[in-house]
């Protein structure tokens, strides 16, 4: 009997999952890919509007989680699970506990293959900078029989973690229509990190499904205002830039290697 696969990715905000890479998330969907979504936060401090309508931080992130579980559904993901982290303070959560609720996840849900943001967070973002590393550190937690997890559940073993990365192609397209994605902190500008074509292992077709991942997007319509004038695209043009996503950079494999590009996050496993 084949093993049912099973694809984790694992964020810091409510959108990271449509925006970066809806397509492939519901191409694995439809394929019967088992699919889930661990989020650090609900969101609470994404507010772009005027400051006297900030709804606050509890009724905003209840509003985002609303709008997650909108787009999770539209990507046909079969499971949602919140860390619950405040939006903005994931990168001072105590490191242990953090690591400890991924790993429980982790094992809980069995997955092949993990998703993460890189080491640069994709635009220097401390909450995704800090889901990254808890979610490193969480891999090699959830394979340690002697780690004793807050639901103590057995160890399990992931046989692939990917970085969803930007390739150069994708950020020169849509830099003309973006807002202004740079930020300073700690006296430096950071910004959208783009890698060049050698740096990727992995491009996963799923033009098909770009359509279920622009309905995923707007889903999240308190966060619209930041993709700029990409919101105001006509779908078959939005669609069109989405499918230039679905690019990974491969951090390890125990099922795979080599320099030639991967077309499925699953190579090794099928």
């Amino acid at each position: 009997m084949a093993q049912t696969l099973k694809l984790l990715v694992i964020f810091a905000h409510p959108d990271d999952e449509s925006i970066g890479m809806g397509g492939t998330l519901a191409k694995y969907s439809a394929e019967g890919v088992e699919t889930y979504y661990v989020c650090a936060s609900r969101g609470e401090r994404g507010w772009f509007g005027p400051e006297e309508k900030n709804p606050g931080l509890e009724r905003l992130g209840q509003i985002r989680t609303n709008e997650l579980e909108n787009a999770v559904r539209e990507l046909g993901m079969k499971g949602l699970y919140f860390l619950n982290y405040v939006d903005g303070d994931v990168d001072k959560a105590d490191y242990a506990e953090a690591i400890g609720r991924i790993v429980t996840n982790i094992r809980r849900i069995q997955p092949q293959v993990v998703v993460t943001f890189p080491p640069d967070g994709n635009y220097g973002h401390p909450d995704h900078i800090a889901i990254g590393q808890f979610t490193n550190a969480a891999i090699v937690c959830a394979a340690d029989t002697g780690y004793q997890d807050p639901e103590s559940l057995p160890a399990h073993r992931v046989s692939k973690l990917y970085y969803m990365v930007d390739s150069e192609d994708m950020i020169n397209l849509i830099t003309p229509f973006m807002n202004d994605m740079t930020f300073a902190l700690e006296g430096q500008l950071r910004g959208e990190v783009a890698w060049k074509n050698w740096m990727i292992t992995t491009k996963v077709g799923m033009a098909e499904y770009c359509g279920a991942a622009w309905r995923a997007i707007r889903c999240h319509q308190s966060q619209l205002s930041t993709l700029g004038a990409l919101v105001e695209f006509h779908e078959d043009a939005a669609t069109a830039i989405l499918a230039m996503q679905g690019t990974f950079f491969r951090a390890f494999s125990l099922v795979n290697g080599g320099r030639d590009l991967e077309t499925d996050l699953f190579e090794g496993l099928r």
